[in-house]
């Protein structure tokens, strides 16, 4: 590597859901980062022939399987609602999966990329990602904009997007883990992408601390 080239960083990129973190993940990789989408791992484990599928139905029983070979999410999430525990049982399937292909994932990265690791619920998931990456970048909003977004591009109840707030990290909680925090509130794209941009040079110039 040559000497003036910046040391590869890992980067671990949270927001509630809402925040613009994955507009802000396809920026990055725009800008050259190697994405590691935690969300995305975790859909292909519970689609049809994903890894997670027979471990799912020995657990929560063949009901919980569509008739395409899928995980039934809206059974899972009525479950989750009603039986706390659930959601708990689906995590101990899914994150050390998760982990293992996030590791593949990673492993194909160039050697001079930095890796984004994009966590959803990386405040959530106590020290295991926050072990992983060199920093963490938070995508923050106001709840009341979270809301906005989610009932425009879903056409959810505002009370299911609440819910889902509910259940997430404090937006304190995050921003307390935080070594970079980009506001993403009233902003047109092209002023995110200015933030993120400027991140990005710094990130190119500035080893890790």
């Amino acid at each position: 590597m040559p000497a003036n080239t910046p040391p590869r960083l890992t980067i671990g990129l949270t927001g509630g859901i809402g925040s613009g973190k994955s507009t802000v993940s396809q920026i990055l990789v725009e800008l050259g980062a190697h994405l590691v989408d935690t969300d995305a791992i975790s859909r292909a484990l519970t689609a049809p022939g994903g890894a997670a599928i027979l471990h799912i139905a020995q657990q929560f029983g063949e009901d919980f399987i569509d008739p395409t070979g899928a995980m039934d999410r809206v059974r899972m999430r009525e479950l989750a609602f009603t039986d706390p525990s659930a959601m708990a049982r689906l995590e101990a399937i899914l994150h050390p999966l998760i982990g293992l292909h996030a590791d593949q994932h990673a492993r194909l990265a160039l050697p001079n990329q930095h890796i984004i690791y994009d966590v959803p619920l990386l405040a959530e998931s106590g020290r295991k990602w926050k072990d992983k990456v060199d920093r963490i970048l938070v995508v923050d909003c106001e709840p009341e904009t979270q809301v906005a977004r989610v009932m425009a591009r879903s056409g959810w109840p505002r009370e299911a997007v609440e819910a889902v707030l509910a259940k997430q990290a404090q937006r304190e909680t995050r921003r307390a883990l935080a070594d970079h925090v980009i506001l993403n509130e009233g902003l047109s794209l092209e002023e995110l992408r200015t933030k993120v941009t400027k991140l990005w040079g710094m990130w190119n110039n500035q080893a890790p601390s």
